[in-house]
């Protein structure tokens, strides 16, 4: 569609009227909180110029670039008042724009988290051959993030269909930003770098169609800084006449864009006053009516609080391609489930640090992939940001990525995406949005000289978190079993493999379906309830061994940390009357004491037990290399059967 002066100032209008509508509304009471593009209307003509097929990633300030994609000012009057018929069922804040059906993809509050993601969906297209780009905007503060520039630097070294804006209107909320500004600081190449004053939209038009048409083309991404103005406080909650010269905010209301752009039409007779007057009048109406109109639409219900955390239907568990009657490690399992994924399912991506061949991952469990799999098994640049936040947005897009982590003890760089991206994205999407990524990391300790920062077992973070699933197999078929009911599922799982037992020979007599929220009775057992799962299977059982003589043991692979099979457990403690739970990972907070205190604090439980239940942990220190200090740490036999005599002697 041709670009339009006309249209295009109505747009920057609406979206303005919009804003201050919000505002009025917000000093009325009613609403809790806005957030306002106020000044930055101009980027709608970014939005214009893009394509059916194209992705939004926008951030807060970028209701002009929305309304310019086809989301309505009615859609954005329902979210600013948090109706269960919002984008979000009302669970974002005004400002956090969705919509699956015109590729607008959701806003996350932390500053430049929808950077990498958008890396994803990039590069999803490229390897698809799609003829699409992303736009993906920050703000100028956020343009410090360090995910920023792993986003900025995956773009270059994929030559991405990406181009990413920057609307630098000079604050991060009341901190000026002319000493912290990268751009300002010469830390960017200025070949990949744009400069604009993006306060004009023809302009700012004939400035980004070559940029854009430069990314379709597959000639690479763009950063543009877009100079631009703030013409309101940060949110409602703030007030920027408290730190911006008086001085400053007149000269910044006086190159109003929307004051300037339409006197420079009427003195161009493309529009009359008369004209321009009646546009005003008609969107104020519009604007009014549909406030109204949204404030008397349906709040979300208590009973809706839960909804779309996962896929309505629970993943199916099919029995994994592996042998059984065989001798497996579990590594070589994993190895051969990935591979019959990948000769199965073409949408399947693997991606992580030195996975290709020759090296086939730190222990080998990608070996061959790239060899046969050259365009769809992919070595990682050395960041785990990158690595969750790309694969967000593949899955979002629709690829099946299945991403490694070398070390779960890495995960911290990657802490951000998990948490803010990779659970959250169907919930605060009302569903709209999915994201079926297998996330898989070797994980534990009892293999000595790891050292701190690799011996972590700390799958407790990650089932602290809502919308994750996390699963720890003990045996090869076990691990075949969730990984393929996890590359099947439509929500992502944090996958984390035992080190200690994933080189060792198990017998595999049958491969079943594993589903998810499934524990495994290892042994039955009549008078003590062993329950444990990873490394810690070993010591179940070989204290299970020495105690023969005294009781007889069940011992249960807890196999899903979450969700956790409450009721194979309460059955077994039901029979045996005792518990004592296993874990490597550090007591406080645990999956163990999550175990053991809700058995007891239910009525139901807790009349089961005929002695106070134990829990064997590492206490709540590091590793250390010296293996004298890792062997000290970890829960060894002797203390496991320390905990089952005392639970028998109660």
């Amino acid at each position: 569609m041709a670009y339009d002066p006309v249209e295009m100032l109505k747009l920057m209008y609406l979206s303005r009227e919009g804003d201050r509508r919000e505002g009025v509304l917000h000093r009325q009471s009613k609403g809790w909180f806005q957030v306002a593009g106020m000044g930055h209307e101009t980027l709608a003509v970014v939005a214009k110029a893009m394509k059916e097929g194209d992705y939004l990633f926008p951030y807060y300030r970028d209701r002009a670039m929305v309304l310019a994609r086809g989301i309505t000012n009615a859609q954005l009057a329902t979210a600013y008042f948090a109706k269960a018929g919002s984008s979000s069922k009302g669970r974002q804040m005004p400002g956090h724009y969705s919509d699956r059906s015109k590729n607008v993809w959701s806003v996350p509050t932390p500053t430049g988290a929808n950077a990498l993601p958008g890396c994803g969906v990039a590069w999803a297209m490229q390897l698809e051959g799609k003829p699409n780009l992303v736009v993906a905007t920050v703000g100028d503060a956020a343009s410090r993030q360090g995910e920023f520039y792993e986003a900025v630097s995956f773009a270059v070294e994929r030559n991405l269909p990406i181009v990413f804006i920057v609307e630098d209107n000079n604050y991060g909320i009341s901190t000026n930003t002319e000493k912290f500004n990268p751009f300002k600081l010469g830390i960017f190449n200025d070949n990949l770098v744009k400069h604009v004053d993006a306060r004009h939209p023809d302009h700012l038009h004939e400035f980004m169609v070559p940029i854009l048409e430069q990314a379709r083309s597959g000639n690479g991404p763009s950063v543009v800084v877009c100079e631009i103005d703030r013409l309101c406080s940060h949110t409602s909650s703030d007030d920027h006449r408290v730190y911006r010269p008086k001085d400053e905010i007149e000269e910044m209301f006086d190159r109003d864009p929307i004051d300037i752009y339409s006197r420079e039409l009427i003195e161009s007779a493309k529009l009359t006053q008369e004209e321009w007057d009646s546009i005003r009048e008609e969107i104020n109406q519009q604007v009014d009516q549909e406030y109204i109109a949204a404030e008397n639409e349906p709040d979300p219900t208590e009973a809706e609080l839960f909804d779309d955390l996962f896929a309505a239907e629970e993943p199916q568990a099919v029995v994994p391609p592996l042998e059984g009657n065989k001798t497996w490690r579990m590594v070589d399992a994993i190895n051969h489930i990935f591979k019959q994924r990948l000769a199965s399912n073409d949408q399947t991506i693997f991606f992580g640090e030195d996975i290709e061949a020759p090296k086939g991952g730190v222990f080998g469990m990608t070996n061959d992939l790239s060899h046969d799999y050259p365009t769809r098994a992919f070595n990682s640049p050395l960041a785990e940001a990158t690595i969750a936040g790309v694969g967000i947005g593949m899955a979002s897009y629709g690829m099946r990525p299945v991403f490694e982590i070398q070390f779960i003890d890495f995960s911290g760089p990657a802490m951000n995406q998990i948490g803010q991206n990779l659970g959250t994205l169907r919930w605060r999407t009302g569903g709209e949005w999915k994201c079926p990524m297998v996330m898989y990391a070797p994980y534990g300790a009892y293999l000595p000289g790891g050292s701190l920062w690799h011996s972590q077992a700390n799958e407790s973070i990650f089932a602290h978190l809502p919308g994750i699933r996390v699963v720890v197999p003990g045996t090869p078929e076990d691990a075949a079993g969730l990984m393929w009911t996890a590359m099947h599922a439509d929500d992502p799982t944090m996958f984390l493999v035992p080190k200690h037992l994933f080189r060792q020979q198990m017998k595999v007599e049958e491969v079943v379906a594993v589903p998810f929220g499934s524990a495994r009775v290892r042994q039955e057992g009549e008078d003590v309830t062993i329950v444990t799962w990873g490394n810690c299977i070993e010591q179940a059982f070989e204290a299970a061994k020495r105690m023969d003589e005294e009781c007889s043991c069940e011992i249960i692979d807890l196999r899903s940390i979450q969700p956790w099979d409450r009721d194979t457990i309460l059955e077994s403690v039901e029979k045996t009357g005792r518990l004592v739970v296993i874990q490597e990972d550090g007591r406080s907070c645990s999956v163990g004491q999550m175990i053991i205190t809700d058995l007891l604090a239910d009525e139901e439980g807790f009349y089961h037990f005929v002695s106070p239940p134990q829990l064997v942990s590492k206490p709540d220190i590091h590793i250390g290399y010296n293996p004298i200090y890792e062997y000290a740490a970890l829960p060894d036999v002797d203390d496991v059967v320390a905990a089952i005599d005392l639970t028998l002697r109660e």
